[in-house]
């Protein structure tokens, strides 16, 4: 009975093998892989269609606490809210848009800097944004700067009279939202009786238009004395600025938007394509006892979403050492 068992127990297997059972297996198995291929192929489109409809809009408050050694002791503690890259030409969503102030605000933050691109083209693209925008408030000011979306470089003008009027109606809109706009020039902000230096300059970037003047936005200013430096493309820092004669504390950029794709896993991975072109594309760097922070960008453009690559509002509060 026992070797009657065994060889039944061999033809079933040999039987699911070469037989039905082959059949069989090869079938699930080809199922199998076609619907896991078919899971695999799914992901980047659901991606895609969250960063649409959700990721665009999926604001994130970062916050980053930096010290110095030379930092008046007034301005300990002392908090900046930075945006950048609004590109109001792409908004579609004024509920959204509202929250995403509302969560600027609810920082509370001592001052708000702009690091550029408020436009796609055109000075008209803000219009239907004013009153939100308006609602910034901060108690030592809004200060901005632009980018080099806000020129009107990429499309074509009528005239150069029509590139240049809306140019001019581009600097009024900045001032009806209540942003002091520095071009390639510096202002002192005091608290007590110390004071540090707020830089803004045009638009500096390596392959792109060149309005930026540092030596013109610097003058009168000492070389030690405490600055902070906005300029909109953060290759001006490697290029220029964290060798220029006189030191720069922090110089805050944008421009990148960490190209609206990629992965980030605090303390695992950060990754953009973005970084093939920017090796300082997104958060805080530090050379040469200089600090850079590159925000990631208020809104979009081009690709009207963000997968992985959250629109940013970033705190910083400055420490004395």
């Amino acid at each position: 009975m026992f070797g009657e068992d065994v060889l039944r127990v061999v033809a079933g297997v040999f039987q699911s093998v070469t037989g039905n059972g082959e059949s069989n297996f090869m079938s699930d198995r080809r199922k199998f892989i076609s619907q896991a291929a078919l899971v695999l192929s799914a992901i980047p489109f659901v991606g895609v269609l969250h960063g649409v409809f959700f990721g665009k809009y999926r604001y994130r408050v970062l916050k980053h606490t930096l010290e110095f050694d030379d930092l008046p002791v007034e301005f300990d503690g002392f908090t900046i809210t930075q945006i950048s890259d609004i590109h109001s030409g792409s908004f579609d969503n004024k509920e959204k848009i509202e929250y995403g102030v509302g969560l600027i605000n609810v920082q509370e933050s001592d001052l708000i800097l702009f690091t550029g691109d408020l436009v796609n083209n055109q000075s008209k693209e803000m219009a239907p944004w004013m009153d939100t925008f308006k609602k910034l408030k901060a108690p030592m000011g809004i200060y901005s700067i632009l980018g080099n979306h806000d020129y009107g470089d990429y499309m074509t003008w009528p005239s150069k009279e029509a590139k240049k009027a809306n140019m001019e109606h581009l600097y009024e809109v900045h001032a009806e939202l209540g942003f002091k706009l520095l071009r390639n020039e510096n202002v002192k902000l005091q608290k007590g009786g110390a004071t540090i230096d707020l830089i803004g300059v045009e638009n500096w970037g390596k392959g792109f238009a060149q309005y930026g003047d540092l030596n013109k936005a610097v003058e009168g200013l000492e070389d030690r004395s405490f600055k902070i430096l906005m300029s909109h493309d953060p290759s001006h820092f490697d290029e220029v600025i964290k060798k220029f004669p006189k030191f720069i504390h922090l110089t805050l950029s944008g421009h990148t938007h960490g190209m609206q794709f990629g992965i980030e896993i605090p303390g695992f991975i950060k990754w953009s394509p973005v970084s093939w072109r920017y090796p300082k594309w997104a958060g805080l760097y530090e050379e040469l006892g200089r600090y850079l922070h590159v925000n990631r960008g208020f809104g979009f453009l081009a690709f009207p979403g963000r997968v992985g690559i959250w629109p940013e509002i970033t705190v910083l509060e400055l420490k004395k050492k």
